[in-house]
């Protein structure tokens, strides 16, 4: 079951006979290999195990990682702009300074590495219209996103538990039903964050950007159980 089915150079074998077409390696067993820095745009991984990778700088723009498996994978400055990555299992796996922007990563990250990621229009808000097995979500429960970019995204009804949100840029983004207990936003930017029933129990809210700014503060829960200065 944990057999890898390929080495490096059969992978890149299928990159140069691809020739620029599009490369199929969905449902492959491909964990533990070093496929770091390679170009595999838009390549289908769908349901493939790449548990203890190393794709560290690769470029998966647009790729197909849907219901994959990437458990303490090294994706560490790897290129995932625009990916599929409904159902995906990433816990504990190494993405600082990689680039999810505009990415749809709706499955398990938790204690995963995003310090210093981009998460620009982020497309993780759960749609319950439009799940038929219940609410699926993203879940960052204890996930390192300091300072990282996250503009624009969509993080409604997400699992933010335990999240380092330090520093980050919150800039306009749908955190609405969220849940941001114990969470450390510190020196984070939330100018047009939208806070509406996101519970913030036991969440550091020091010294935020924006503040004023940001849509529905009052609606937040459990307003009484946040932190708000600084312990001497």
């Amino acid at each position: 079951m944990t057999k890898t089915e390929m080495s490096r150079a059969d992978v890149e074998a299928m990159i140069q006979a691809a020739d620029g077409k599009l490369i199929d390696l969905h449902d492959k067993a491909l964990s533990g290999l070093d496929l770091s820095g390679l170009d595999l745009r838009s390549v289908n991984l769908r349901t493939a195990r790449l548990n203890n990778v190393n794709l560290r700088c690769a470029d998966l723009s647009g790729a197909n990682l849907e219901q994959a498996w990437l458990l303490k994978a090294d994706l560490s400055g790897v290129k995932l702009a625009d990916a599929k990555m409904f159902g995906i299992t990433a816990r504990d796996a190494n993405l600082s300074g990689a680039d999810l922007s505009r990415s749809m990563p709706i499955g398990d990250f938790k204690g995963a590495d995003m310090s210093g990621a981009s998460l620009v229009d982020l497309k993780d808000g759960a749609d319950i219209k439009n799940q038929s097995m219940g609410l699926i979500r993203v879940v960052f429960t204890s996930v390192n996103l300091s300072g990282a970019n996250l503009k624009g995204g969509n993080l409604g009804r997400s699992r933010l538990e335990y999240a380092n949100l330090k520093e980050a840029d919150l800039t306009g983004v749908v955190l609405m039903g969220s849940d941001l207990s114990g969470a450390n936003l510190t020196g984070a930017t939330v100018t047009g964050a939208d806070f509406k029933n996101v519970d913030v129990s036991d969440a550091r809210l020091i010294d935020l950007k924006g503040q004023f700014e940001a849509k529905d503060w009052a609606e937040r829960v459990n307003i009484d159980r946040a932190v708000t200065q600084a312990s001497d």
